[in-house]
């Protein structure tokens, strides 16, 4: 059965907030690195697609956008 606590939850066990911080910041950029990639690669198969640039400069614009998204976004 359940424990019957008294007082508020939050009393109820010593928060890590140093912790916490870290895994949002983590998220932030790991959410920042999956946008950057997804844009690069709409953006790089709008361009191998529907232009006349072909696959390997559809692939080297992918290659560069990373490149820039990441040193633009540190």
């Amino acid at each position: 059965m359940a424990e019957h606590h008294s007082g508020p939850a939050e009393l109820g066990a010593p928060m890590d907030y140093a912790e916490h911080e870290k895994t949002y910041k983590f998220f932030l950029e790991g959410s920042k690195i999956v946008t950057i990639f997804c844009v690069a690669l709409l953006i790089a198969m709008a361009a191998g697609f529907f232009t006349s640039a072909g696959f390997f400069t559809a692939f080297v614009l992918f290659i560069l956008l990373n490149i820039a998204g990441f040193v633009l976004l540190r």
